[in-house]
């Protein structure tokens, strides 16, 4: 089980069951919506989310047609995104976790549109898109 939370710790979660693999987008659109060089999140099965505290808090904006990023009105931090799917798919934002993780990042998408201020020199592999 992994449990986390929001800045302001308003919102707050659980997951019961396994993050998928780690990856870092770096298409403009995350990089906007996190004000950061890259998205890092995991994918999780929506029936494994458990919302604990917050739900009035949550804030949805439709940032490309069918995809919602989900944050805390009170102090911004994202949460998640989703999509309705079929089938639908949770993107949890992973430095919300406030359970210690011992895996590292398995793969960058849209590395060819990341940010050139910054540098990465890990190993996982970069795709220029998002791989079929």
């Amino acid at each position: 089980m992994y449990q986390g939370s929001c800045l302001c710790g308003s919102v707050k979660y659980q997951i019961h069951g396994e993050l998928g693999p780690i990856g870092l987008c770096h298409c403009s659109r995350c990089r906007k919506a996190n004000g950061t060089a890259f998205l890092a999140g995991a994918q999780i099965k929506p029936e494994e989310f458990k919302l604990l505290s917050g739900q009035d808090c949550l804030g949805d904006f439709e940032s490309s047609a069918g995809v919602h990023r989900v944050f805390c009105s009170r102090c911004g931090s994202p949460i998640f995104s989703r999509r309705p799917g079929p089938p639908e798919i949770i993107r949890l934002r992973i430095g919300t976790l406030d359970t210690p993780l011992q895996t590292t990042v398995q793969s960058h998408i849209f590395f060819a549109d990341k940010a050139p201020w910054f540098n990465f020199e890990d190993t996982a592999p970069k795709f220029a898109q998002r791989p079929a």
